[in-house]
């Protein structure tokens, strides 16, 4: 982990390049620092992954409203400031990134970090081996 998926009105597909939201937002997760200068979170645990509603009522349910939503999944153990951060980087880059789409289209971003006590975890991948190439 981290694991932040994006769950977005399939509206915003011709206007919003969501596969760069995804680069972005996984290049800011990656990008984090503690106070002595180390990752906050792993490298090769991090996963960016976005789906689209289409089928949606945002608001008044006027076809041109949109939403976002980031729901990022964190392993227990990091402090609140560090999740406020990390919480805060990824709202600012998400405004930057639909800041022009703001002057036409109406665009909720919702940003929820959770912290989850995990009852089973299995993992099984050779990214780390690739990565180190």
């Amino acid at each position: 982990m981290p694991h932040l998926k994006i769950e977005y009105t399939a509206n915003l597909d011709p206007q919003a390049d969501m596969g760069g939201l995804c680069k972005a937002l996984a290049g800011v997760v990656t990008g984090l620092k503690d106070d002595q200068g180390q990752p906050v979170f792993p490298l090769h645990g991090t996963r960016v992954l976005a789906y689209p509603a289409p089928h949606h009522a945002v608001a008044d349910g006027q076809p041109d409203r949109a939403f976002v939503y980031l729901h990022l999944r964190i392993k227990a153990g990091r402090s609140d400031a560090i999740k406020k951060i990390a919480g805060d980087a990824l709202l600012e880059r998400a405004k930057a990134h639909f800041e022009p789409l703001f002057k036409t289209t109406p665009i909720g971003i919702t940003v929820q970090i959770e912290e989850g006590v995990e009852h089973y975890n299995a993992m099984h991948n050779n990214l780390q081996t690739f990565l180190a190439k």
